[in-house]
């Protein structure tokens, strides 16, 4: 689905952020990147949509090698790979609505969509898509008017309105708390299952990682030097991913809105793991 081949990035001061990355992604998987502040997390995933142009390597979406389109040829490319930002990239004095639709640009000419023109059945799968996301009762209210985990619903919506192949997540939860934090991952999660996506998601929060991920790769220095189930991710290979800590069991208190199980684990950092 999405093979990543011998990729680098080193950028015009001569500091390298990735070196040498192979991964391959098969359809419907979903992917966790963790590893310390720039380790590489953020550049692996625009290098894939070219947002951040990588120097060296391959990158393949399919049959299409996407390091190798010219500007129209990417553009077309980029409607299958549906990006999902920290920090949501929403047009605040827009509604709802015309923000998940705008997730359809890539495919209108430019007077459509600056007369807001868009095909009845758009229109039709953004209600749908709202309406999954949980957002049904905000479709006229700005943006700039929800909260963050709100806000990150819209992006979600968006994304998928493009009908996309495989999602590219930077950073979901770094703005919300731990419970909006979980119910985005899972939503995401869901999401995937239900279309047989397949998704990157660049992540700090290594519990959520390994709670809804099927897989997690682990980058330093712009390396992979982890790449397995999340079972896999113990005490040791966290202290060579992120260096000395204490990895030991501590308590989470944070609620949920389903019911949970507490395993202790001191794989799982001790975290809480909600069972849904």
């Amino acid at each position: 689905m999405l093979s990543i081949q011998s990729l680098s990035k080193r950028y015009n001061t001569g500091d390298r952020a990735l070196t040498n990355v192979n991964i391959q992604i098969p359809k419907g998987q979903v992917v966790a990147l963790i590893g310390p502040s720039g380790a590489g997390k953020s550049t692996l995933i625009r290098c894939v949509n070219r947002l951040v142009e990588p120097t060296e390597g391959q990158v393949f979406l399919g049959d299409t090698q996407l390091t190798q389109l010219n500007t129209r040829q990417l553009r077309a490319a980029r409607r299958r790979m549906g990006m999902i930002f920290q920090d949501y990239a929403l047009i605040d004095r827009l509604s709802v609505m015309e923000n998940v639709l705008s997730g359809y640009l890539g495919y209108t000419g430019f007077w459509r969509s600056f007369l807001r023109r868009y095909p009845q059945d758009v229109i039709a799968e953004a209600f749908r898509l709202l309406e999954r996301v949980g957002l049904e009762s905000f479709i006229d209210k700005r943006a700039d008017a929800l909260s963050g985990g709100q806000r990150q619903r819209v992006g979600i919506a968006r994304a998928l309105l493009q009908n996309p192949q495989i999602l590219l997540v930077d950073e979901p939860t770094a703005s919300l708390d731990p419970k909006t934090s979980r119910q985005i991952m899972r939503l995401i999660r869901e999401l995937c299952a239900e279309r047989e996506l397949s998704a990157i998601i660049n992540i700090h929060d290594v519990h959520l990682a390994q709670q809804f991920a099927d897989r997690i790769i682990g980058l330093k220095a712009g390396e992979v030097v982890f790449d397995g189930e999340p079972e896999a991710l113990d005490t040791d290979m966290l202290t060579l991913i992120y260096g000395e800590e204490d990895w030991n069991p501590q308590t989470d208190t944070e609620d949920d809105d389903s019911v949970q199980t507490q395993t202790p684990d001191p794989i799982r950092m001790g975290a809480k793991v909600a069972m849904v």
